[in-house]
């Protein structure tokens, strides 16, 4: 796999203060013939570990045409599902749901839109990997300060009930964006309300799950 990115964070049970984002490689799909990553991240915040999209754990027909090769969060070398306190989902896409089920008896945030639409829309997303027994879903109506420095912001565009999680650390602004921006490019050149406020939050840093290292800003915001 290209540039592997096993799992670097804190041992289990420790906290650090800022709060850190963590980006954990979990799978690779085959996406118009070539290798897209998949990452979801890990928040060490003081009060909480909190994990953003939990990726794909198993294979499935349905999206078998995508050859998934995994590094499943469970199978992480030092990383311990039971370590994590909160679960957010930037959306239920397979590729952002399908580890749901290590973390059944966590509070998993998202946007209530976002789950009324995967469990009843067609061809929205493999449904069981978001309907699952013991799944603890805190729907989510617009901005919450889930923690102090940590609040969710619906950022609608790759889906109506996508969210980005912004994090305030030792003076920086670091958003995770989970898809809505699945190339740099589209924050290089925002068009959906999601990426035009993504750049609006003028972060250092913004994660977006499908690309290796985080993007930042360059030149003036006034420019779009």
């Amino acid at each position: 796999m290209s540039d592997p990115r096993p799992w670097q964070g804190e041992v289990a049970g420790s906290r650090v203060s800022p709060p850190t984002v963590t980006p954990v490689l979990v799978a690779e799909l085959l996406v118009e013939d070539e290798r897209m990553p998949v990452y979801v991240h890990v928040i060490d915040h003081p009060e909480a570990r909190v994990v953003v999209d939990t990726g794909l754990t198993q294979l499935h027909p349905a999206v078998a045409d995508m050859d998934p090769r995994l590094i499943p969060l469970n199978e992480q070398a030092g990383f311990d599902p039971a370590s994590i306190d909160i679960v957010v989902n930037t959306h239920l896409h397979f590729d952002h749901c399908g580890g749901n089920h290590l973390f059944t008896g966590r509070p998993i945030y998202v946007q209530r839109q976002e789950l009324d639409d995967a469990l009843s829309q067609d061809d929205y997303t493999i449904r069981e990997w978001v309907d699952v027994a013991g799944a603890q879903y805190v729907p989510v109506d617009g901005t919450l300060e889930l923690l102090p420095g940590l609040r969710l912001v619906p950022a609608p565009g790759h889906t109506r009930g996508s969210q980005v999680v912004v994090v305030e650390t030792d003076g920086r602004r670091v958003v995770i964006a989970g898809d809505t921006a699945v190339f740099f490019a589209e924050l290089d050149e925002p068009r959906t309300e999601g990426q035009r406020l993504v750049r609006a939050l003028d972060a250092a840093e913004v994660w977006l799950s499908h690309e290796h290292e985080p993007w930042r800003p360059q030149g003036d915001q006034n420019d779009w």
